[in-house]
């Protein structure tokens, strides 16, 4: 019996296998959502680590099948994995966003001050079931979302506001990639267009 089978025999390895499943449910989470944006080689090196570390906690489980404690542990390993793992996928908040805001008050000062803000925007007129409306359009990095909620809020809190992830992005008015990649705690600020 080598080391290893020792240690996971003990109830350190129960523990041990939590640990396992935290960070291999965590790959797996971000791995799916790599793959479904299309970003195959990030998904695959996540997938390869995440089967590796898979092996050694389902082989750990499986042996000590008989420990209540093993088998809670690889059962909340998985739990808090899935919970961690989004919670990844949240802060690194990966992507775009289109946002989509209908205002019967606002509309023309949102989009105006979208714009400049740096963001491309898009308004069309419409009509809902108490008059004219305008609908804006624009598309912003999903780092930005909640700053955007904000700055519609300021201008209409009674705004109807969808925000979707867009498949394909192509064409257009974006903002330049330095300011749409500053962290939260930064002061933003109007960026460079740029085409996409």
């Amino acid at each position: 019996m080598s080391e290893l089978d020792v240690l996971f025999a003990t109830p350190m390895g129960a523990l041990l296998i939590f640990l396992l499943r935290i960070v291999d449910v965590s790959c797996d989470t971000m791995r799916v959502l790599f793959a479904v944006r299309g970003r195959r080689l990030f998904a695959a090196v996540l997938g390869f680590f995440q089967a590796l570390i898979w092996i050694f906690a389902v082989a750990s489980a499986i042996a000590h099948v008989d420990s209540a404690w093993h088998v809670l542990g690889y059962a909340a390993g998985y739990a808090t994995g899935t919970y961690v793992g989004v919670s990844i996928e949240q802060a690194v908040a990966y992507g775009w966003a289109t946002v989509r805001i209908v205002s019967k008050a606002a509309g023309v000062e949102i989009a105006e001050g979208l714009r400049d803000l740096g963001f491309g925007v898009t308004e069309t007129g419409g009509f809902g079931r108490e008059g004219n409306v305008e609908i804006v359009h624009t598309v912003v990095h999903r780092a930005q979302i909640e700053r955007v909620l904000a700055f519609i809020d300021r201008h209409d809190r009674t705004a109807f506001v969808t925000v979707e992830e867009p498949k394909i992005l192509r064409g257009g008015s974006m903002v330049a990639r330095e300011w749409r990649v500053a962290p939260s705690w930064m002061k933003w600020g109007g960026g460079r267009r740029q085409r996409v």
